[in-house]
């Protein structure tokens, strides 16, 4: 209730603290987590590359809602989202469809409702990742999220606030494979998520396939064999006024489709959680190696 209450308090501070639309210069946000980062420095390295714009940068926004209000607001130019999570979380529709279903719908909805264009994909999926230790699963000889129902009762789960409130969580997850716990699940902070599994605090957590996490601390993502969680592509939501006045953007950004693979965005996700690298270090070394800076 306390984070409720909050909301529309930040909400509020957000946007009264910033200033009116800019006309020389963009704006690039992101939301709170280091994936998130890493996309919005690579948005701003590519701009500041490609047009004549001063770029400036406005990471952790917290998570979509206030991303989402930002940008209809005019507070931020662009920002990286995830189809699935534009489909679900603020559209508000049922996860179903294919990686270009998805897409198609989001980026007509979006246009259509906000007047908001999306960039196309940038290359990965980076959809929820269902996770155990990797000791358990071979152990137990399991791959799929259907064989570990099996073992579901006798394990503890652990979840983020977002993915056990959100339509294409817990909810639907849990009626899907027909998991039970041994006790209701554990509402974490994502960062503390990985550890606890590791730490044997809890036995089954949701994360993310591009966590560069997960093969540090040898955890295994059991396969969505039901296909339960939607596509969840990296792209570009941009305001269609920002790309009327400077078309170069939307250029700039559409260059950036299919380029990164979601073994490069795991890589680029380890040199900054695991390693401690400097996030622009890290884009800078990617968009090189891609002959793209």
């Amino acid at each position: 209730m306390r984070r409720i209450l909050l909301i529309p308090l930040i909400v509020s501070l957000f946007l009264t603290a910033c200033g009116p639309a800019r006309e020389d210069h963009i704006v690039v946000g992101s939301k709170n987590f280091p994936e998130q980062a890493i996309l919005g420095e690579l948005f701003a390295q590519r701009l500041e590359k490609k047009t004549h714009l001063r770029v400036e940068r406005r990471f952790y926004l917290a998570g979509s809602f206030i991303c989402q209000q930002a940008i209809l607001s005019g507070r931020i130019d662009l920002y990286p989202e995830y189809t699935g999570t534009a489909l679900t979380a603020i559209l508000k529709e049922k996860p179903q469809g294919t990686r270009e279903q998805v897409y198609e719908r989001v980026k007509s909805e979006y246009d259509r409702r906000f007047h908001l264009a999306l960039s196309p994909p940038l290359g990965f999926n980076d959809t929820f990742a269902i996770e155990i230790r990797g000791e358990d699963a071979r152990r137990l000889h399991l791959q799929t999220i259907s064989q570990a129902a099996a073992y579901t009762p006798h394990w503890r789960a652990g979840f983020g606030y977002e993915f056990m409130e959100r339509p294409d969580g817990y909810k639907g997850l849990a009626a899907t494979y027909g998991l039970r716990f041994a006790e209701p699940p554990r509402i974490m902070d994502l960062g503390l998520l990985n550890r606890a599994l590791k730490e044997k605090q809890v036995d089954l957590i949701a994360g993310n396939t591009t966590d560069g996490l997960i093969p540090a601390l040898d955890l295994f993502v059991l396969q969505d064999d039901r296909n339960y969680f939607p596509p969840y592509e990296a792209v570009a939501v941009i305001r269609e006024p920002t790309v009327a006045r400077h078309p170069e953007v939307g250029q700039a950004l559409a260059e950036l489709a299919g380029k990164i693979s979601d073994q490069e965005m795991l890589q680029m996700n380890y040199a900054v959680e695991g390693q401690h690298r400097d996030i622009k270090d890290v884009v800078r070394e990617f968009l090189e190696r891609k002959g793209l800076n």
